[in-house]
């Protein structure tokens, strides 16, 4: 109640004052979307908001709902892809299993870029890395008879909640804001000591708050993986775009931090939709770890023609979902990866325009009377890069972002993301042009100068 009637008042002081994006038409367009509170709609349904009040008014907003990428595709997979098209191969189905040059490039990867050793048998083209994760959560789930619960260490991916809602599998999450460096070791271990949980997934870089673990926090985790024997599900979608550090030298330290420098129980997801900008094509790899690919589990057998973990994986899981990934583009992200590998391209390099972005963001944001939600990697400040969170004095995330829209501004609430930071919302900078830099920082301006602290 508290929430509505914060609402109301404030679209009643809107029509006393001019806000940069026409106040009726916005209270029109939220109230013909038919969602019941925007600060609780999905990304999409933000997005389709948005655009149809661009639409209408002919005002481009400033957009920070979605997380896609704002750079052009890799060139060198798009050339790649051309040409295997070219070859016939849109007609043949590719192995379940993955192309043999994508897998032994991946492999590869995995050496020169995080300095561990898989063979290529374990390394899963997939349809994304949502696709990678959908695969895991179904399959894990079914490894020990006792063990059915999926756990997140969030702030994290929306839509991964939603993959367990559908397949029905029970979860548990938990906001790692309070519990960072010696306390996570404490609250993870409260969750594995109950013994229902077959898998931990995080993302590092974090979607949404941009923290990066520690090599201490990764250390916590893989060791109680090993004694819990806990699956961990790490998603490197947003791979060595913690910018503090160069991670972009092939077989040279430093490496991207990862939890399989402590664990053998691991699977990574890899994607190509930030770090080659080529989200559109959805292609990412699973590599799992040689333990895990190998283990053997009589509980499979109830459900697959297999007691081993990896042949389940491929052969049942990703076979039924999708009977594989596009032919094409595996070779597309093959000789991406390829070029990295051999050192003939550095990706980090050109992703690092979301870091510099995201600086100069984050400093009109603060200037005008908006903190940083997550701001700290331990005692360390974050990194800037693809996202950052804020909040303002007075405000929750929900009501926050629903006034942020009569300023041409639009995001995401954190609440949708698993944080417990009620006050936050999450800013993507991706799609953001810098020659939109002025009309972001007046309409900033606009909106502190009418809410004053």
């Amino acid at each position: 109640m508290a929430v509505n009637l914060f609402t109301h008042l404030s679209k009643t002081r809107q029509l006393m004052k001019e806000t940069p994006i026409n106040f009726e038409v916005v209270q029109r367009h939220i109230h013909q979307s038919k969602i019941r509170n925007i600060g609780k709609a999905t990304i999409r349904e933000i997005k389709r908001l948005i655009n149809g009040i661009e639409e209408e008014t002919g005002e481009k907003f400033v957009r920070m709902e979605m997380g896609v990428p704002g750079l052009a595709p890799n060139a060198i997979g798009v050339q790649a892809e051309i040409e295997a098209l070219q070859r016939g191969v849109a007609a043949v189905y590719p192995d379940i299993e993955g192309i043999p040059v994508l897998k032994n490039e991946a492999s590869r990867f995995a050496k020169l870029f995080l300095d561990i050793d898989v063979d290529p048998s374990s390394c899963v083209p997939t349809v994304g890395s949502m696709q990678g994760g959908f695969a895991a959560f179904l399959t894990f789930s079914k490894i020990y008879k006792d063990k059915d619960t999926t756990l997140f260490i969030d702030p994290g991916f929306p839509v991964h909640h939603q993959q367990h809602r559908v397949l029905g599998l029970p979860f548990e999450s938990f906001d790692v804001y309070n519990y960072r460096g010696d306390k996570l070791l404490d609250k993870l271990e409260s969750y594995f000591i109950k013994g229902n949980i077959h898998s931990l997934l995080y993302s590092n870089p974090n979607n949404p708050s941009w923290i990066c673990f520690t090599e201490k926090e990764l250390s916590i985790i893989g060791d109680l993986a090993n004694k819990y024997n806990v699956i961990i599900i790490e998603d490197l979608a947003y791979f060595a775009m913690d910018f503090r550090k160069d991670y972009s030298k092939p077989g040279q330290p430093p490496f991207q931090p990862t939890v399989a420098k402590y664990t053998n129980n691991y699977v990574l997801l890899v994607s190509s939709s930030k770090i080659f900008s080529y989200a559109g094509q959805r292609i990412g790899i699973m590599i799992v770890s040689p333990k895990l690919f190998n283990t053997q589990s009589a509980n499979l057998l109830w459900c697959y023609t297999t007691d081993i973990v990896g042949r389940a994986l491929i052969y049942g899981t990703v076979y039924a979902l999708s009977a594989g990934t596009s032919h094409s583009t595996q070779y597309a992200l093959a000789a991406m990866l390829k070029a990295v590998n051999d050192g003939t391209f550095d990706f980090v390099e050109v992703v690092k325009e979301y870091g510099e972005k995201a600086k100069i963001m984050k400093h009109m944001f603060i200037n005008n009377g908006f903190h940083i939600v997550y701001d700290k990697d331990e005692d360390e400040p974050i990194a800037d890069g693809f996202y950052f969170t804020f909040a303002y004095p007075g405000f929750s995330g929900e009501e926050l972002l629903e006034e942020l829209i009569y300023y041409g501004i639009s995001a995401i609430a954190l609440n949708i993301t698993g944080s417990e930071r009620e006050e936050g919302i999450r800013a993507c900078v991706s799609l953001v042009k810098r020659e939109q830099f002025p009309a972001l920082e007046e309409r900033l301006r606009k909106f502190h100068e009418q809410h004053p602290l």
